[in-house]
């Protein structure tokens, strides 16, 4: 094609011709849920250090791109920097963990009352299919896998409630809340007594017992807190 042509085929392109596609996820943004998925499954534990040259020959990133994710991780209260230590994976005291219970049991009580006063069949068939995706990820030992579905289970509860504020008060909890619950869903007998837990709070949803269904809820809130609390005095007392 002559010269004169390309350049009228550009200027007919318009604008956007030349625009350079960006991923879906910057490096920064894909090293970040990578760092997080290594502290929630437990790769790195609470109280190792998190040593900057190692990270990034393990990450394949610049000093610069882990520096900006170890201080995201701070913000999210997954990492805690020590003046004597630097940056280490945070521990989570048996009192704060008591604090988060409190909360999650409170807001998601209402939010199951609300769905069960609501009466709509298709949040129950959801909320079903969400345990259904636990106990699969469960049989596959994919812890990955009932972390995601568990917080898709509460994502509908809580969208289907129209609980919106307290929903913003869960998100924001969201990464401390899974990082106790990478630790209590490895325990024995968690695959089955877990799914059984939610799936009072579905039934007694589907029944249109709002009373029932807040019951539910927080009885498997303090299932979870008990876990939490014995596997975190543990770890003190090591």
């Amino acid at each position: 094609m002559p010269s004169s042509d390309v350049r009228t085929a550009a200027r007919t392109a318009g604008p956007d011709s030349l625009r350079v596609d960006r991923p879906a996820k910057t490096l920064r943004e894909l090293t970040l849920v990578k760092m997080r998925e290594a502290i929630l499954t437990q790769h790195f534990r609470p109280g190792d250090r998190l040593v900057e040259r190692e990270l990034c020959e393990q990450l394949g990133v610049s000093r610069t791109i882990v520096r900006e994710v170890l201080r995201h991780l701070e913000t999210e209260g997954l990492v805690t920097t020590l003046q004597a230590r630097g940056p280490i994976v945070s521990r989570t005291s048996a009192a704060e963990a008591l604090q988060i219970y409190e909360i999650r049991g409170a807001l998601e009580g209402i939010a199951a009352r609300a769905c069960a006063e609501l009466g709509d069949a298709a949040v129950a068939a959801d909320l079903d299919a969400a345990i259904g995706r636990i106990r699969t990820a469960y049989r596959g030992k994919d812890m990955a896998g009932v972390l995601e579905a568990t917080s898709e289970f509460y994502g509908t509860l809580f969208s289907a409630s129209g609980k919106d504020i307290a929903w913003s008060i869960v998100s924001s909890l969201t990464v401390r809340i899974n990082h106790l619950r990478s630790m209590t869903i490895k325990t024995p007998g968690r695959d089955q007594q877990g799914p059984e837990q939610m799936q009072r709070i579905v039934d007694a949803i589907r029944a249109g017992d709002g009373a029932a269904a807040e019951t539910a809820a927080l009885q498997h809130v303090r299932a979870a807190s008990d876990i939490a609390r014995r596997l975190l005095a543990a770890d003190d007392a090591v």
